[in-house]
């Protein structure tokens, strides 16, 4: 029986810590310096909780943009379906929604928090909550304990999983990764990823609140497409968010980029040349301006009007086929001029943390500190939306969890 020491009480650390004490039954003590389990965990999926992606295993290596080769092993020992059967089994209903992502029935994360809670606490894993790791003894290459707001904690093994740095008031502000580095591990910088981009053009504050579904998003540099995907934007008073969106920002390398919505991906051009003419043709004395009601949101026809440079107020029999041309081109491809990021603490995930190719991929253990795991998000790796980021944290936790 050992003594198993976990830093972290979100689902990497709450998993390690329910898989550490199945093994030998080892004494497991689960560190956190909220008052309560899982506090980011509540407001994932905005409090929905999209708890993995009911996809192929094999596809999820699709959607990590870096490192995806060190998840092979974290995520096949503990794969998707293993994490739907835990909880299942456990007695919380799950439903697949749009694009293969899973939810709980109930539409609250506070139930999958209880349910990591009762297991908790049916594993014996004694909780030490409200509790801040503010130093780590380590000696001959071995830590032999961690000097806490509540004192000195002894253990045989040690898993940290503190998470990145965003939403610093869930408790996950990189601190602990501080720490980490005086070890001796290497540390990728932290960035803000799955967040909204800021944009330059004003049209977008008239655009706020506009959601648009089933368009296409592009994202690209002077040189190349940097991501590209179909589904659903959000405009905000500083520029755009929504899922295809902050997915996108996985990829962003944080200079000038440019986003391009193509608002009928369904039709090309010759084909919504078409489709305008037939709605011309219903409208033949209207104006311009008062012409689009059946091709676009209310909202967004005062901008297209203006971008156009057609003449508000010139009836549509008069506007020329070049005018038209103008005007499907816009419609394929809205621009907007991509500045940076909202900042990190408004970030989903954070992109860096402790660096791969010191963390053996089979176990989580270090490579440089002897009886040193790792678990989620403080792993430099990091997936787009969709449920992937959880799995991630759930299948490193558990491998952490079984080695320790």
């Amino acid at each position: 029986m050992k003594e198993i020491v976990i830093v972290g009480a979100g689902p990497s650390g709450i998993m390690a810590a329910i898989r550490a004490a199945e093994v030998r039954q080892n004494r497991v003590t689960l560190i956190d310096r909220n008052p309560g389990i899982g506090k980011k965990l509540f407001i994932t999926g905005k409090g929905r909780c999209n708890l993995t992606s009911s996809k192929d295993i094999s596809e999820f290596f699709e959607n990590i943009p870096r490192n995806r080769e060190f998840l092979y092993s974290a995520l096949y020992t503990f794969t998707n379906m293993d994490v739907m059967d835990f909880f299942i089994k456990r007695g919380l209903k799950l439903k697949v929604e749009r694009g293969d992502r899973v939810f709980p029935e109930s539409d609250k994360s506070s139930d999958v928090i209880e349910v990591l809670k009762r297991q908790l606490e049916a594993s014996g894993v004694k909780m030490m909550l409200s509790t801040k790791v503010e130093g780590i003894d380590v000696e001959g290459g071995r830590i032999l304990a961690l000097e806490t707001s509540r004192g000195r904690i002894s253990g045989d093994s040690f898993i940290f999983a503190t998470g990145g740095a965003s939403y610093f008031g869930t408790g996950s502000d990189g601190m602990v990764l501080g720490l980490i580095e005086k070890l001796g591990h290497s540390i990728a910088p932290l960035k803000p990823s799955l967040i909204p981009l800021v944009c330059s053009e004003p049209f977008v504050k008239d655009l706020q609140g506009l959601s648009l579904r089933n368009v296409r998003f592009t994202l690209r540099d002077d040189k190349k497409v940097l991501y590209e995907d179909f589904g659903e934007l959000l405009f905000t008073h500083f520029g755009i968010s929504g899922p295809i969106v902050l997915s996108s920002s996985a990829y962003y390398h944080g200079s000038k980029a440019k986003g391009i919505i193509d608002l009928k991906p369904a039709l090309d051009k010759n084909e919504l040349d078409a489709r305008i003419l037939r709605d011309f043709s219903k409208n033949i004395n209207r104006d311009f301006r008062n012409s689009l009601d059946e091709l676009l949101p209310s909202k967004l026809i005062p901008v297209i009007v203006a971008l156009s440079g057609i003449d508000p107020i010139k009836k549509v029999h008069s506007v020329t086929k070049e005018e038209r041309r103008v005007l499907t081109d816009l419609l394929k491809g809205l621009t907007v001029t991509v500045t940076g990021t909202k900042s990190l603490n408004e970030a989903i995930i954070t992109r860096g943390g402790v660096d791969t190719r010191e963390i053996e991929p089979a176990t989580m253990k270090s490579r440089k500190v002897e009886n040193l795991y790792f678990a989620g998000e403080m792993i430099d790796v990091d997936a787009l939306t969709g449920g992937f980021n959880l799995q991630i944290a759930f299948s490193t936790g558990y491998l952490a969890g079984s080695n320790a």
